[in-house]
């Protein structure tokens, strides 16, 4: 079959506020560039963030303090000199995206509004009510388009085009007719956000299969630090429907059924808010341990009662419209029930604070380059602070834009031939053809339920190995599935099966990653090895697979730098 090839400066995989700041980037530069999305760029991910972007602009506060506060939530695991770029470029960002258009909640003198977050020394999340990235991600859409950015959405990228240590481009299939292209290109970059749909109950929206983790991997390329998940402290109980952590920035109260304060046995002084890691293993403990609510048990109260209607209504709106939808529970009225449910993704493709992806900790791939959750330039370290990632995204995808905009005139398109795309039939054709008695759902199900007991919040020596035996059976039973749909047209059959053998491959990297890390450190918590080791894992994991799916670890120094590590008590 013919398939076409089209050539542009740039790719941009992923149509967030990373990719979507980065081709703004791009077009300003002259370049041409397309942004290749599985959906359409507002039903991205980012617009599901709803707490606020953080930037050090009160008088009380410093960047100093901020760069603490982000090192120390990160269990010292963060790059320092990545996390003192982003601080200190924060409050620009923001005045940046407000320029552009973003509409900030704001104080009766006119000031962007701020509210407390987890971890923080000073209130620094600034906000939007609690549609924060929702309104960001509709003005960098509003801007990209206005400068006549290419988008093609609902396309799926399948490959990258890989050869002799240079990225050449993407392979991608139209889902709307499964009709398979080429997009050759002097630089490639990756915005397809993270990986928290390996857990059963979780925050992200269905798109989120990790794709991007999985295609790097399979090239023998790695990724950095898979092992580190974090729970967020309060989904709605049994859906994993985010309840921002404004909820708690705004003054709520975890309640167990005893109907004590609990965080006051945890984190006395920093109460709700302290870090997420720590608030989520409070309230699993306190389930575990059989003080929960609900018709299982396995929930807390999060109580706003007491913050009234009119304040409800004016900075919590969405969440009140959520868990009276999906728990027919008014938080003006009673307290709702809530759960730790996995959120976010510190690991991922390693890069440097320009973005060029890592081909070993020290060597780099020619013309690819990623940023946002899906991207690992270690701003979180082994736990993200709350609004760090919804300043991440739009500013390190804006910087690695200008970057690739001044890479791409030193690069050279390298030509591609339609062979390019024999990977993505061959995947495409093998599943459309299998006429096994697997199904998809079941066994994506059963590999979601599995990691959630086995490498969730708390994790042992018995329960990951238990899950790396269950992962090998899963890949095996991979190869036996069947899909009803042998249609071209929108088959989401297909789809949702190529995106569970990427779920397969990246969750093994966690289980790895987890099994091999013998400390507590940041999300990663080991009840065998419940302490922090810095001497011998204050170290990135980096790790990679053969063709069999085993995996190959070796390890990474942090760039420390003026905040030495120290205990890390709230």
């Amino acid at each position: 079959m013919s398939i076409p090839i089209h050539q542009y400066d740039a790719v941009i995989v992923g149509a967030g506020l990373a990719g979507l700041a980065a081709a703004r980037e791009l077009k300003s530069a002259g370049k041409s560039v397309i942004v290749l999305t599985k959906l359409h760029p507002l039903r991205s991910h980012s617009g599901a963030a709803q707490g606020g972007i953080n930037a050090a602009f009160a008088k009380e506060d410093s960047i100093e303090l901020h760069e603490f506060d982000t090192v120390k939530g990160s269990d010292y695991l963060a790059d320092q000199d990545a996390v003192e770029f982003m601080c200190q470029t924060a409050p620009e960002l923001v005045r940046w995206m407000e320029k552009m258009g973003a509409v900030f909640s704001r104080n009766e003198d006119g000031t962007i509004a701020q509210r407390p977050f987890g971890g923080q020394s000073h209130p620094r999340a600034c906000y939007a009510k609690d549609r924060t990235g929702l309104t960001l991600l509709q003005t960098m859409f509003e801007q990209t388009n206005r400068l006549g950015v290419d988008f093609l959405d609902e396309w799926y990228v399948s490959d990258i085009i890989y050869e002799d240590g240079v990225v050449k481009g993407v392979t991608a299939y139209d889902i709307k007719t499964s009709e398979p292209a080429i997009f050759n290109a002097k630089a490639v970059m990756f915005a397809t956000g993270g990986y928290g749909r390996a857990f059963k109950i979780n925050s992200n929206a269905h798109a989120n299969t990790g794709d991007a983790l999985s295609i790097v991997a399979r090239h023998g390329l790695p990724l950095e630090d898979m092992e580190f998940v974090q729970f967020h402290p309060t989904g709605l109980a049994g859906t994993g429907i985010l309840m921002s952590e404004a909820a708690r920035g705004e003054g709520g109260k975890l309640i167990n059924s005893e109907g004590e304060r609990f965080m006051e046995r945890y984190a006395p002084s920093k109460m709700e808010l302290g870090p997420r890691d720590l608030v989520s293993r409070s309230i699993t403990q306190e389930v575990l341990e059989g003080r929960g609510v609900g018709p299982d048990k396995d929930a807390v109260f999060l109580d706003l009662t007491h913050l009234g209607e009119e304040k409800i209504n004016e900075r919590l709106p969405e969440l009140r419209d959520l868990a009276i939808t999906f728990l027919g529970l008014d938080m003006v009225k009673e307290p709702i029930m809530i759960a730790a449910t996995a959120h976010y993704s510190m690991g991922g493709i390693p890069v440097n604070i320009e973005g060029h992806v890592r081909k070993s900790p020290t060597e780099f791939v020619t013309g690819f380059y990623a940023a946002g959750e899906c991207a690992c330039v270690s701003v979180h370290g082994a736990n993200r602070l709350g609004a760090n990632s919804v300043l991440e995204a739009p500013l390190f995808g804006r910087h690695v834009g200008k970057t690739m905009a001044e890479d791409i005139d030193k690069l050279t398109l390298m030509d591609v031939s339609a062979t390019a795309a024999d990977n993505m039939l061959a995947e495409m054709k093998k599943i459309t053809e299998s006429n096994g008695n697997e199904r998809v759902p079941a066994l994506r199900t059963e590999l979601q339920a599995s990691m959630t007991e086995n490498a969730g919040v708390f994790r042992t020596e018995d329960s990951l190995r238990k899950q790396k035996d269950l992962i090998k059976i899963y890949r095996d039973r991979f190869e036996n599935i069947r899909i009803d749909d042998k249609s071209k047209i929108y088959n989401t059959d297909l789809q949702e099966a190529i995106e569970l053998g990427h779920m397969i491959d990246f969750s093994a990297f966690i289980v790895e990653g987890a099994l091999l890390r013998k400390e507590s450190r940041g999300a990663h918590f080991r009840k065998d090895f419940d302490t922090r080791d810095d001497e011998k894992f204050l170290k990135h994991t980096y790790a990679t697979m053969d063709e069999n799916g085993d995996i190959e670890t070796e390890y990474g120094d942090v760039v420390l730098g003026k905040f030495k590590p120290e205990a890390r008590v709230y």
